[in-house]
């Protein structure tokens, strides 16, 4: 505990001994979720939603009932990638998440919105309790594996989704720029505080691959092997810069993507739901 504590464990990200209370709460009773896994970065315009998009339609794939939680309020855009649409079905005991054309299922704000182009003129509270209420009130049924697209930094809804919802493991993603390590040490830090497995690091952006089959780096040879190195975890993938990519997510058919670039991750994903198993 700090010497400066105020006893006020609501908004605090510290895992100390004095603290008594837990603040998970539990799904819809109509939901079963297996593995929930965050996909998280120190600061945005990494491609954390790209990341988490592909990572659903992967496991979808391979046979898996997949979700997304949407927790990017203020800046969403799975719905985007994946061409949805519209508001969702509500009844008395709660709300049902829209399925995608391969059968993800997904909840985001662009569902409540009017327009999708609407801003979410929200203060920090209201908008980690829509978060919260994604997890609580939405009837997610059958999931293996829930995927929650987490905004940039450490603020109040990586804090919400770190107190609130029993992760199984997070994700980072980072871009091979010089400042990848404060990028990854932002998100390794509060995921060690919040006692929080880091699963691994993703380092999107990483080349871009010339019709001659050159690799050509645009950003710089990357860093994130030796930042990996640093905090002991592991580098799941490195994707490219691929145009291809950028348009099916622009067309709404991020399900039709090809690319093996995650593979390792969803190997990883897989070998760790069958170990529990065992």
């Amino acid at each position: 505990m700090s010497n400066e504590c105020d006893h006020n464990c609501g908004s605090c990200s510290e895992a100390c001994e004095e603290r008594k209370e837990d603040f998970r709460e539990k799904p819809h009773e109509l939901s079963r979720i297996k593995k929930v896994i965050g996909i998280v970065s120190g600061k945005g315009g990494v491609g954390k939603s790209i990341v988490t998009s592909m990572l659903a339609v992967l496991m979808q794939r391979n046979g898996f009932k997949t979700a997304i939680l949407d927790a990017d309020v203020t800046g969403p855009s799975i719905p985007k990638a994946f061409g949805l649409k519209g508001a969702p079905d509500t009844s008395d005991i709660g709300m049902y998440p829209i399925v995608s054309k391969m059968g993800t299922k997904i909840m985001s704000t662009t569902f409540l919105l009017k327009h999708e182009t609407d801003p979410v003129i929200w203060r920090g509270p209201l908008i980690a309790n829509i978060v919260k209420q994604f997890w609580t009130d939405v009837i997610w049924g059958d999931i293996d594996y829930m995927f929650i697209d987490m905004p940039p930094g450490t603020g109040d809804v990586p804090l919400t989704v770190f107190q609130s919802i029993p992760l199984d493991g997070i994700i980072i993603v980072t871009s091979p720029q010089e400042l990848v390590k404060m990028i990854v040490a932002k998100a390794f830090n509060m995921a060690s505080k919040m006692n929080i497995p880091v699963i691994g690091i993703v380092e999107n952006m990483s080349y871009v691959k010339c019709d001659c089959g050159k690799e050509i780096k645009i950003f710089g040879e990357s860093k994130v092997e030796e930042t990996a190195k640093a905090f002991k975890v592991k580098v799941l993938a490195k994707m490219p810069i691929d145009p291809n990519l950028a348009t099916a997510c622009d067309r709404g058919l991020i399900e039709l993507f090809e690319g093996n670039w995650l593979d390792s991750a969803v190997n990883v994903l897989e070998n760790a739901a069958t170990a529990v198993k065992k």
